[in-house]
């Protein structure tokens, strides 16, 4: 009967606690009842950020949201795994300094010492609705913006750089390098995030003075860019080869990509994932650049008076917009008018979603778009679907991956975005727990987790998929959800 007993608790540790718990958390009563072993559970769920000397940056309000959540949260695992990883962006990967007597802050990924435009946008963006509470955060964000500038006026095509002019293993690609550049892919968001950064920043804070002359640089580059990119005048504005094995790591045809039809869209030539697109007017890339532009034309106009600019950038979100309700539909025969992934102007269609950040999923998560457009919806279903060649189900969850990691790699930041999207308490539920059963045991978000084996991921330190946890956690938190977030067994 002991044996049972323990097998019993085992069973329990496991369904409950994964591999953070075993027997001996557990004793059984003498009705069979388990009761949990409070002393060897808190053992168990032991932070796992680091020692307070190691840790890059700290933040007053950081830490006081961290106490005023786990407060909250009744569920041990979930409020271990939000102190985990809400602040690991500030903890890891955040080199905060002033330059010239200016704030000034490179933003590592996590396991690559490099910057990217995108990612570091999207690490630190949780943080802004802290900003008023803490002057030195404010300042590390502000630094953050200020940086991203400086980057874009380097090469507006780049979507990663080096803390300073230390080349590296990309010096060699065929393309216009610079010594400052970690990589040279040329990616629409790349110039999206840190318009979005920049404009919630000055939203929530009012502080202006971001927006100066190298501000007024970036943007004409931004412009410049979208511009060059519509290859409405000529095609050869950015070339890209590498040597490698991975088809997805290079262009086609010289450098230049598959062919497109100069019907106002902006190419990307590579995707969210740093993966070579298949038709270059990668569709919810242009969404965010539609939604960026009008931004950017707000700050130009109230903080810069620079009309001209602002018009500029008023005119091309309009031509965009048009040439996507025009040319990024289609009309599916199971889930009716849908937005396509990819398409090429000349009526060629990619229909697939893939999980990194701007996708199809989480148009609405970046503001592009109304949750409630209908188009939008019926995409939703599709790329949550068996139809979606890059959507995984197994044994341990599904969700959307993508041709990076390959065949059945779940993206837990696809499952985010479903929970960030969706008006369906149930759905957000079960979202959250799938993300909780999946971190095999490390309290952290991974890259991407087999299907049906969540021990099997990618990249143990990426701070933008655990900073984005704690942001939907905090939302939901936020929100009211509090039962719901408790609820979860």
């Amino acid at each position: 009967m002991k044996k049972k007993n323990i097998s019993l608790c085992a069973i329990t540790a496991a369904l409950f606690f994964g591999n953070h718990a075993n027997a001996a958390d557990f004793v059984v009563a003498k009705d069979n009842t388990v009761v949990i072993n409070q002393a060897c559970l808190a053992a168990a769920y032991k932070s796992n950020r680091p020692e307070m000397k190691k840790r890059l940056f700290t933040s007053k309000a950081v830490e006081a949201e961290i106490v005023r959540v786990k407060k909250l949260l009744t569920n041990r695992k979930l409020s271990w795994m939000f102190e985990n990883c809400f602040p690991n962006t500030l903890e890891t990967t955040v080199h905060y300094r002033t330059t010239d007597g200016k704030p000034d802050t490179f933003v590592y990924t996590g396991d690559i010492h490099a910057m990217w435009l995108r990612d570091s946008g999207a690490q630190v963006w949780p943080y802004i609705q802290l900003a008023n509470k803490d002057p030195e955060l404010k300042k590390m964000l502000e630094g953050v913006i200020r940086r991203q500038f400086k980057c874009i006026i380097i090469d507006p095509y780049a979507n990663a750089f080096n803390d300073g002019a230390k080349g590296g293993e990309w010096m060699s690609d065929l393309t216009d390098m610079k010594p400052e550049l970690h990589e040279r892919k040329w990616e629409i968001d790349s110039l999206c995030y840190p318009l979005r950064l920049a404009y919630q920043y000055w939203k929530e804070t009012g502080d202006a003075s971001i927006f100066d002359n190298e501000w007024i640089q970036a943007i004409t580059n931004i412009l410049r860019t979208f511009k060059e990119q519509q290859r409405k005048d000529k095609v050869d504005y950015y070339k890209f080869q590498r040597k490698t094995e991975r088809a997805l790591d290079t262009l086609n045809n010289n450098g230049l990509g598959a062919p497109v039809n100069p019907v106002g869209l902006i190419v990307s030539s590579f995707r969210p994932s740093d993966d070579a697109t298949t038709l270059q007017f990668l569709v919810p890339s242009n969404f965010f650049a539609v939604s960026s532009l009008r931004k950017a034309a707000e700050i130009l106009t109230a903080v810069n008076q620079r009309t001209d600019l602002a018009q500029q950038c008023t005119d091309l979100a309009q031509e965009v917009e048009g040439a996507l309700k025009k040319y990024a539909t289609y009309n599916h025969p199971k889930y009716g008018t849908i937005y396509a992934f990819e398409v090429d102007g000349f009526g060629n269609q990619l229909l697939m979603d893939d999980a990194n950040v701007p996708s199809l999923i989480a148009m609405p998560y970046l503001g592009d778009m109304d949750v409630n457009d209908p188009i939008y919806q019926n995409t939703r279903r599709f790329v949550w679907s068996k139809d979606n060649p890059y959507f995984f189900k197994g044994k341990a969850g599904e969700g959307i991956g993508g041709p990076h990691i390959g065949y059945d790699m779940i993206w837990p930041m696809s499952i985010m975005m479903k929970a960030f999207t969706s008006q369906n308490d149930e759905e957000i539920k079960t979202c959250v727990k799938m993300l909780m059963d999946t971190d095999a045991g490390t309290g952290f978000m991974h890259e991407s987790f087999h299907k049906d084996d969540p021990a099997n991921f990618t990249r143990a330190w990426f701070a933008w998929q655990n900073t984005l946890f704690g942001e939907l956690i905090l939302k939901l938190v936020n929100e009211g959800k509090i039962d719901l977030l408790n609820s979860i067994q």
